[in-house]
């Protein structure tokens, strides 16, 4: 038997001289590839970087090697991990698949144009936004950390696009404007770890619902929290988050958050 093209999700295989296609099936074999220590791992995010093939991603605060056929092997991320976190090991996977890395980039390039393309005002001109933790030796006394987990920009959701590159499998954090005053761990309790949107229907005057529907409609949304004062005009956000989700037709994990004037969450 013949394999060609043993990189490629669609092959050919030729026995008895009968060519077969075979579909949306990949091969695996026993190859070597990279192993992530998570207990080592502290989500810097540059193993990430050092990847040219995009085989890793940061969920939830921890590098993850989230696209096996994307991994070529040679390993260009294990000198870049300041823990010591990634190494090879040899186990069945998926064959590196070269054309999907090629599309995967050609894809992000696109992306990244767009995003570069930008014109009209510096302030609506979408950005991802990749923070670099602070080591604990050497994270200061204080137990506020000062490290910003602001992860998209810009956050207002009359000027957040509909699609961007850093919804794809975000946990999408829509706030009202002042919670992030009154509530002293905004960043570590809420924004870390998601995409936040903004907005205050009071004075914006605007039905968010119709924006919010198309951008959980239009990305790979894995989730949604909502946090809102608990004065009565707040509710027109979450009002118009929960339109959002109904109309959206999508069945995502979701809750609402209330936040006193005092600064603490109410039961």
């Amino acid at each position: 038997m013949e394999i060609k093209h043993t990189s490629c999700i669609y092959y050919t295989m030729i026995l008895a001289e009968t060519k077969v296609k075979c579909y949306k099936w990949r091969v695996k074999m026993i190859r070597k590839i990279i192993r992530i220590d998570k207990e080592k791992c502290n989500g810097c995010g540059v193993c990430a970087d050092a990847c040219h093939e995009g085989a890793i991603d940061i969920i939830n605060g921890k590098a993850e090697l989230v696209r096996e056929h994307f991994c070529d092997g040679l390993g260009d991320c294990l000198p870049e991990c300041p823990t010591g976190a990634i190494s090879f090991e040899e186990r069945e996977a998926p064959a590196y698949d070269e054309e999907a890395v090629k599309e995967a980039q050609n894809k992000k390039i696109a992306q990244n144009q767009a995003m570069s393309m930008h014109t009209g005002c510096p302030g609506s001109k979408i950005m991802q936004i990749r923070q670099t933790e602070t080591p604990e030796s050497v994270k200061p006394s204080s137990t506020v950390d000062s490290v910003s987990k602001l992860q998209n920009w810009p956050v207002q959701i009359k000027l957040a696009p509909v699609s961007a590159p850093y919804f794809d499998g975000a946990k999408l954090l829509i706030a009202a404007d002042c919670t992030a005053y009154a509530y002293a761990s905004f960043h570590k309790d809420f924004i870390q770890n998601k995409v936040t949107l903004i907005g205050c229907p009071k004075l914006d005057q605007v039905d968010y619902s119709e924006k919010l529907t198309a951008i959980i409609q239009n990305n790979n949304i894995q989730s949604v929290t909502i946090v809102r004062m608990e004065v009565p005009c707040c509710g027109g956000l979450e009002m118009a988050a929960k339109k959002a989700l109904q109309n959206s037709g999508k069945f995502l994990p979701w809750q609402v958050i209330t936040i006193g004037i005092d600064g603490k969450t109410i039961e």
